[in-house]
């Protein structure tokens, strides 16, 4: 595997530039930049993480798609924003579930950003259907709830992230033994990872590992939204 085959210091030089200069005339001069260091590497990635994905699970999908793919586009979506800046600084890329539309469902995913690298499972934002069959489930299967997130591989790579509820959402016990864990709004746990590691040319079996550590969650996630793993 060549040494340069994915992200490299360049990934992150650009990046970090276009944190400084996130202007629409500066992408347009550095565009074939940003194809070179950024995004062809990220969608190299994306079809050679395939297989090893298959070996995770069958259910999830590596598309190399330039558009409705597992690559975010670098666009940002301005319009109920205050933050008017047009690129995103990062570049974030999404294996989700076959069956899942949008970035809100069951996935693995890579985040990399200067200083900000980390990979990440679970359900960001489900809708209100799946929020609520997520929180049922738990109510219904707590134990499993509990292995899903206690085992020894999850919880030495992994930590529970998102938003949560300031209160009990509507119609479920305060007193329930897990009401932190039904009060969540996103179903994600995040791990860090630093710059070296996802310039490594051994990285894709590195993250391949990564989401077998991070398959408990997702599982049990497929399983509460009525989906198959």
């Amino acid at each position: 595997m060549a040494a340069h085959k994915y992200f490299t210091k360049d990934t992150f030089a650009f990046l970090k530039d276009l944190g400084e200069n996130n202007r629409r005339s500066w992408f347009a001069r550095n565009k074939p930049r940003y194809d070179e260091v950024v995004k062809d590497p990220a969608t190299r990635f994306i079809l050679d993480f395939g297989p090893l994905l298959a070996t995770v699970s069958k259910q999830f999908r590596a598309d190399p798609r330039p558009v409705g793919g597992s690559l975010f586009r670098i666009y940002r979506d301005t319009r109920f924003s205050k933050d008017k800046s047009p690129y995103k600084t990062f570049t974030g890329i999404q294996f989700r579930h076959k069956a899942g539309k949008d970035a809100h469902a069951p996935c693995f995913y890579l985040h990399v950003e200067p200083r900000n690298v980390f990979a990440g499972v679970g359900i960001w934002h489900p809708g209100p259907e799946a929020l609520k069959r997520i929180r049922e489930h738990i109510v219904k299967k707590p134990a499993e709830w509990k292995r899903a997130v206690s085992g020894r591989r999850f919880k030495e790579r992994f930590e529970l992230a998102g938003e949560s509820l300031k209160r009990p959402p509507r119609g479920f016990d305060p007193g329930h033994e897990l009401i932190d864990d039904i009060k969540r709004k996103d179903f994600i746990a995040v791990t860090k990872l630093t710059q070296k590691a996802v310039t490594h040319p051994g990285f894709p079996a590195e993250f391949a590992q990564i989401c077998r550590d991070g398959s408990p969650l997702n599982k049990y996630l497929c399983t509460a939204v009525g989906v198959s793993y």
